[in-house]
């Protein structure tokens, strides 16, 4: 056999040791032809057997983590837990802001767009001209609060004024 072959062969059993740890290894087609070479070939047949133990070997050495590593795993943890009931009591208090805004609009616009129609028709004032003015009174508060929020960029920082990406 050839030099490449057999530089193949090592190449497959380097794939067999790496689908051992969760990788994927050689094809179905590829095994079966490792199989059939191995069996012929007593240099890579003792490869492969190196290969085995080296891996069996490294699979046998414990690993154990400091405790400095471990506490400090802990607090990240912790600290990213603690970040994720912060952004999910947030995210409930917007619901909650969503929800008392709606009711409130339901509420609300009805009885300002009576009271404008009345407006209007008290200063004598037609019809697209209130009901602009109603708009605008309705909108104009969403849209200064918006304008708030851009110009402090609070969309952009979280609590500690950090860039969130």
């Amino acid at each position: 056999m050839t030099r490449d072959v057999h530089q193949q062969v090592r190449e497959w059993i380097a794939l067999t040791g790496a689908a051992l740890t969760g990788k994927d290894g050689p094809s179905e087609a590829q095994q079966l032809q490792l199989q059939a070479h191995l069996r012929e070939c007593d240099l890579c047949r003792e490869y492969a057997e190196t290969t085995s133990q080296v891996i069996r070997s490294l699979r046998s050495v414990p690993m154990a983590a400091t405790p400095a590593l471990v506490r400090r795993t802990q607090v990240r943890v912790r600290q990213h837990a603690q970040l994720l009931r912060q952004h999910k009591e947030r995210l409930w208090m917007v619901g909650v802001a969503c929800a008392g805004i709606g009711f409130s609009a339901a509420v609300t616009i009805p009885i300002m767009w009576r009271i404008f129609s009345w407006m209007g028709s008290w200063a004598g004032v037609s019809s697209p001209v209130w009901e602009t003015g109603f708009g605008v009174f309705v909108i104009a508060p969403a849209l200064l609060v918006s304008a708030l929020l851009l110009a402090r960029g609070t969309h952009l920082t979280d609590d500690a004024g950090r860039w969130r990406h």
